[in-house]
């Protein structure tokens, strides 16, 4: 069963999607839950299927006592890498959470202060603790929406199966179409060892 991490204090749960994608901006949720708050069916969004993460997201959304979620676009990424984009997109989902945390959680190992927030970063962090665990979900299930909308305005990437994550499809359909203002263009996205800045 997940467990909060601290159980006494406002406490709010980070995590990321999108960090391995080709395409499409990276997307972080924040959740702060009630302290003694329960929910069997809670638990990492990898475990879940699609159905399981869309039901449960408006019972996130319902339950916490604040929730936001960040946004760090492809350019960005290509700027300033994926993991500070990927601590960039969390910072961003704190800043709107209203109350402000006392304590972070992040999952992974790898974050940057936030003010002077304490904060603990926790491997498989969503697997362990509830507040992470939904903003698993909410990260992961809002960057779908996002690249199923990206989907309609460029067809031929496969981008409402694969979300831009480097499947065979995606690399194919780069190959023969070319790159969009959505691509990474820092990433090796042909899989050959080369950068694909000359498209």
């Amino acid at each position: 069963m997940l467990l909060p991490y601290l159980k006494d204090t406002i406490e709010a749960g980070c995590d990321e999607a999108g960090r391995g994608c080709l395409a499409g901006a990276v997307y972080a949720a924040a959740v702060i839950l009630p302290p003694d708050y329960k929910n069997e069916l809670l638990n990492d969004s990898k475990q879940l299927t699609e159905r399981q993460r869309y039901q449960l997201r408006p019972i996130i959304e319902h339950d916490a006592v604040a929730w936001a979620v960040g946004v760090v676009t492809p350019q960005e990424i290509d700027k300033i890498n994926i993991l500070n984009a990927s601590i960039l997109a969390m910072h961003r989902a704190l800043q709107q959470l209203n109350p402000q945390p006392l304590h972070i959680i992040v999952d992974g190992n790898r974050f940057k202060p936030y003010g002077d927030i304490p904060y603990q970063t926790v491997v498989k962090g969503d697997g362990k603790y509830l507040s992470i665990a939904a903003a698993s979900i909410l990260a992961k299930t809002y960057r779908d929406d996002y690249m199923n909308e990206l989907d309609v305005q460029y067809p031929g990437y496969d981008w409402n199966r694969n979300k831009g994550y480097p499947t065979k499809a995606h690399r194919a359909a780069i190959q023969r179409l070319g790159t969009t203002p959505y691509h990474r263009m820092s990433y090796n996205l042909l899989g050959d060892g080369q950068l694909s800045l000359d498209f």
